[in-house]
């Protein structure tokens, strides 16, 4: 590690620090010329060593922040629209959010460069959110209020990525154990060991279990969270990410390594759960601070950027095609030793939202796959149809005077919906209908139109020729008591509502108003787990209990209810026999959870017949030796 900047160092003049940033190694120069006539040197120390390497102007030879923003006015166009000029005086970058972040850039990055050499500062730019959102102003509030922590913490994770390792004085060996997730949908969570590293890989609650199934096995002896080198994320759903916050309400204090919009998400859907925890008159598990100190230790990676995440792991994350800045996993153990992919959730064709997921990647030995669609009955209609079904049931219900409820997974799904319903009315299949957002679908609407980068082909170009899908004038917010107050005494409309297993949220209080009437439709377009009240319904009881005005009442489940399985963020059954023969290269092993026990044995059989690989389907808290 001492090396590799003491080598840097002496290739450069003028060098006044020399330190880390997670992977990656930035030098500080206090000499005007060599910032900006170093680039040729930089790129020749990049391509000796094989390291991501930035050269930035030491502080000290810094204009002034007031300064900066009056040039920065003056280089960048007036219809980029700045809407904020943000600096992290500890790393020497100035942040420049626009609404139309192409025209800070410039053709072939022409404008960022007179940016650095008119002001010094290294420039980075963000896209403002078409609708605005006060979490991703909180977020990056906390990553620049705290930079000078930020700067030390990303170098001491450098020097513990880059110290030491020689694979040839021990035994070498790759386990994973499984702490949740195994045969089972929920409480994602693995532990990934070597003989020099430890890492968690989603630490997530099953949110439709009760006591301890809720969560993962974390009280067992191969698990101690002071041991952990890095957590990885593959997405925001609460059954990834939920006890992630909780993890440094313990102590932990490494990074977390997940996209850029699966961090905005993570820490929405984490208050939301604190939320919720409050409305159901419990003790939440965390608290606000503890989500503060996990967007503190956050490190977000783009789709393809490789990464060391310790001395014998480097990860790679790939679309993974089922919700907002969702991964799937490579990491290359060991230098080569062993590729193994964890493929998290995904969906194996175009949605209207996001592109399909990945299937080449560079070797791969083992693969972890979910299963929650895997028995060979789950075979998903085309979207087509499935997209026909939900507007002929809205249109039905609308005719006959009713209200239609879709309890939505706020992340993923419901902008799907909201997508299907836009293009609708606005080609004239739907007439024009009162359709309301309810519950936290606001606020991650908002985080889609700022990572529009990581959205489909079709979604991004919509949002970057001004005509937002989620700004339309379809859809109406409610955002208090009352206003849900008057969707409810009002006429026929569709609501979209979290939760989408309806174990909380805003969906539940309409359940509660439109179950009596038979004229109202509920549509069930996402997973329901075992448990949950909407599995229960979908399984068809008439009747249940539930909470109303502070006293516990029988409601009859008297309205209309469907599902229309065809619009799942996962894939089916279908999907994954052809995610599996069209992956490149080939796979020797593959594992499969997150899935209920008959779907991932049935599924396992198949894999092994027309793979003609090794399958496992493996308990919780088993361990798997991977190499």
């Amino acid at each position: 590690m001492g090396d590799i900047l003491k080598h840097i160092t002496e290739k450069l003049k003028n060098v006044t620090e020399a330190n880390f940033e997670g992977a990656n190694i930035v030098v500080y120069t206090d000499n005007e010329k060599i910032f900006k006539e170093g680039e040729p040197k930089i790129k020749e120390l990049v391509g000796e060593l094989k390291k991501r390497i930035e050269l930035r102007a030491d502080p000290k030879i810094l204009p002034g922040q007031e300064k900066t923003k009056e040039e920065i006015k003056r280089i960048v166009p007036e219809e980029a629209e700045i809407t904020n000029i943000i600096f992290d005086s500890h790393r020497s970058i100035v942040v420049v959010e626009a609404k139309k972040p192409g025209m800070v850039i410039g053709k072939q990055g022409s404008i960022l460069e007179q940016i650095k050499t008119a002001t010094l500062w290294t420039p980075q730019v963000q896209r403002s959110p078409a609708i605005k959102s006060k979490i991703t102003e909180n977020i990056r509030e906390v990553l620049y209020s705290n930079s000078g922590y930020r700067r030390k913490f990303l170098n001491d994770i450098g020097k513990k990525i880059y110290k030491e390792w020689n694979p040839e004085k021990v035994e070498e060996w790759v386990r994973l154990t499984f702490l949740g997730s195994a045969r089972q949908v929920g409480r994602s969570c693995l532990l990934l060991q070597t003989p020099n590293s430890k890492v968690l890989i989603d630490c997530g609650i099953d949110v439709a279990a009760q006591g301890k199934d809720k969560f993962p096995y974390l009280d067992v002896p191969e698990f101690d969270i002071r041991e952990l080198d890095a957590i990885v994320i593959s997405h925001a759903h609460l059954d990834h990410v939920g006890l992630l916050p909780y993890l440094y309400k313990m102590g932990y204090n490494g990074p977390t390594y997940m996209t850029y919009p699966t961090m905005d998400l993570a820490a929405l859907t984490s208050l939301d759960f604190i939320g919720v925890a409050y409305k159901q008159a419990s003790t939440p598990l965390f608290s606000s601070k503890d989500i503060k100190e996990m967007v503190k230790h956050t490190i977000c990676l783009n789709f393809n950027e490789v990464t060391d995440i310790a001395p014998d792991i480097r990860i790679t994350m790939y679309n993974s095609g089922h919700a907002l800045g969702s991964a799937m996993v490579h990491f290359n153990i060991g230098n080569g030793l062993h590729n193994f992919l964890y493929t998290a959730d995904y969906k194996y064709t175009r949605t209207r939202l996001l592109d399909p997921a990945v299937t080449n990647f560079p070797r791969i030995e083992s693969v972890l796959t979910e299963a929650t669609y895997g028995a060979r009955s789950d075979i998903l209609p085309p979207r087509i149809e499935s997209e026909e079904k939900i507007l002929e049931i809205i249109k039905k219900t609308i005719d006959r005077g009713g209200k239609v409820l879709i309890p939505e997974l706020g992340l993923g799904r419901a902008q799907e919906t909201m997508l299907i319903i836009e293009d609708a009315i606005s080609s004239g299949k739907l007439s024009k209908i009162p359709v309301y957002i309810d519950g936290m679908i606001w606020d991650i609407n908002a985080i889609h139109t700022a990572y529009p980068d990581f959205l489909s082909t079709q979604v991004r170009s919509s949002i970057f020729q001004d005509k937002n899908p989620f700004v339309s004038e379809v859809f109406s917010r409610v955002g208090s008591p009352h206003e849900r107050r008057d969707v409810i005494e009002g006429g026929p409309c569709v609501v979209l509502a979290t939760s989408g297993m309806l174990v909380g949220g805003a969906s539940v209080e309409y359940l509660k108003e439109f179950a009596v009437n038979e004229k109202n439709s509920l549509v069930f377009v996402c997973y329901q787990g075992v448990g949950s009240l909407g599995r229960q319904i979908q399984e068809g009881i008439s009747e249940t209990k539930m909470m109303v005005n502070g006293r516990e009442e029988t409601v009859a489940i008297n309205l209309e209810v469907q599902t229309v399985a065809g619009l799942s963020a996962h894939a089916g059954r279908n999907e994954i026999m052809s995610f599996f023969n069209n992956m490149r290269p080939k796979a020797k092993r593959i594992m499969l959870n997150h899935g209920e026990v008959s779907k991932c044995l049935d599924l396992a059989s198949a894999l092994y017949k027309t793979q003609r690989v090794e399958t496992n389907v493996p308990r919780v808290l088993e361990t798997l030796r991977l190499r």
